[in-house]
């Protein structure tokens, strides 16, 4: 990773002149290195949540909030998601690029051979309600990984922390499948080798030990894009928890734990779930108007979700896929009047001619379009959110690796500005 310096750039503070330097990136606005300034003046800087801060060189994912582009390794979102697969994307987010035929096999084979997990892990399902949050799960289970494989702990072994990586990307559908299983009080399924990704998720999700049923090809295909679209994005919350913990030097799986744990949160994985329920409160294209009056009022509670994005400031690159996956997913289904698509499409057209939503770049966004698909594919709602990480863990993995291997990364250590009480003296708890 190299960037260059650009030129400098000066503060002013209380009479005293101090010079930061300015780094240019391949694409994107430039960055200034703001790392020395407590050093040089005895302050900090203050940027609640981090949006003008960046805490990492990355050569991974880029986004363009403006344009709404979205670049894996350069190459172009729906690029990826109409000509390639999960799989293939997988490996280009990995190793910073797409594979040749002899690569894929390979990798695809080593996805396959770690697929299945530790026969005793089965125990750990046993212990949760039939009812519990399948995320609640997740966070346990994948935690839970390094209990079980020892070979691939030690971070500072380049070919540990490959075994690692590839160990997430094939055990997370496993886990995701054998913990909706689990609600359901059905028995396991084993993954299959001769199905690709996609459908082998699909399998162990919805198959039945009795049965010997093919894995319908659109609906394997449709998930797959689903995957591709949530494969990475940039540094969001989740991503910077599991850098954040893993700058401690903490194993990856429980770094991907602490990913799984940020991203279960409604203001990040849980919004397509959000979306449905709203799609469900309008209950008809008819009671549109009235919500979309509610949602223009400030003093109003009421938020149409799925609408406008953190990041993207124009319609976001992933919901122009998702849209035409949600289209053919329920075409093929024969669900030509679903409700809940029809007020979707409605509001979207609002979204697109409305003064109110144009003005404020209210676009669209993929949990807009997401939820349906997932509804569609039949799964609960409470699952959504497990999709959302099966397909976020290479990122989370690549992401990882990065920063383990960039020299300059040290452990996270965030500042403050402290607005607590000044020094006090302890008294007694007699004269109080």
């Amino acid at each position: 990773m190299t960037d260059k310096i650009k030129e400098k750039a000066n503060l002013k503070l209380n009479g005293d002149l101090y010079d930061f330097d300015v780094h240019e990136g391949t694409i994107g606005p430039d960055v200034l290195d703001i790392s020395k300034l407590y050093a040089q003046s005895g302050k900090f800087t203050y940027d609640p949540g981090f949006t003008s801060t960046a805490n990492c060189k990355s050569t991974i994912t880029y986004i363009d909030g403006e344009e709404g582009t979205l670049l894996y390794r350069g190459y172009p979102i729906d690029q990826l998601a109409e000509q390639g697969n999960y799989l293939e994307t997988c490996y280009l987010l990995l190793n910073g690029e797409l594979p040749n035929q002899d690569e894929y096999t390979k990798f695809e084979e080593t996805i396959n051979e770690y697929a299945l997990v530790n026969e005793q892990l089965n125990r750990f399902f046993t212990g949760f309600r039939p009812d519990a949050h399948p995320m609640a799960i997740m966070c346990g289970v994948v935690g839970a990984l390094s209990a079980f494989y020892h070979d691939s702990l030690d971070i500072n072994d380049p070919e540990q922390r490959r075994i690692a990586c590839h160990r997430l990307i094939a055990k997370m559908p496993t886990l995701a499948a054998m913990a909706y299983k689990h609600s359901l009080g059905q028995p396991f399924m084993y993954p299959k080798n001769d199905l690709d990704y996609a459908a082998n998720f699909l399998n162990m999700c919805f198959g039945l030990p009795t049965e010997d049923k093919n894995v319908d090809t659109t609906l394997a295909k449709a998930m797959d894009k689903i995957l591709i679209l949530h494969a990475d994005h940039e540094q969001n919350a989740s991503t910077s928890t599991v850098r954040l913990a893993g700058s401690s030097g903490a194993n990856p799986f429980a770094c991907i734990a602490s990913g799984i744990a940020c991203l279960w949160g409604p203001a990040h994985g849980g919004a397509n779930e959000a979306c449905i329920r709203m799609l469900e409160e309008i209950n008809s294209v008819d009671n549109i108007p009235e919500y979309v009056k509610k949602a223009k009022d400030k003093n109003d509670p009421f938020r149409l979700m799925g609408f406008g994005h953190r990041v993207y400031k124009n319609f976001d690159p992933r919901a122009k896929v998702m849209q035409k996956i949600c289209h053919e997913v329920l075409d093929h289904l024969g669900i030509k009047d679903d409700p809940l698509l029809a007020i979707a499409v409605e509001l979207e057209k609002i979204a697109l001619e409305d003064d109110y939503f144009v003005e404020k770049k209210l676009y669209p966004n993929i949990d807009f379009y997401s939820g349906i698909v997932m509804k569609s594919l039949g799964f609960p709602m409470d699952m959504f959110t497990v999709l959302f990480a099966v397909g976020r863990t290479v990122g989370w993995v690549s992401q990882w690796n990065e920063m383990i291997e960039d020299t300059s990364q040290r452990i996270g250590r965030p500042r403050q500005l402290y607005v607590g009480s000044e020094h006090r003296q302890y008294i007694g708890m007699h004269k109080r």
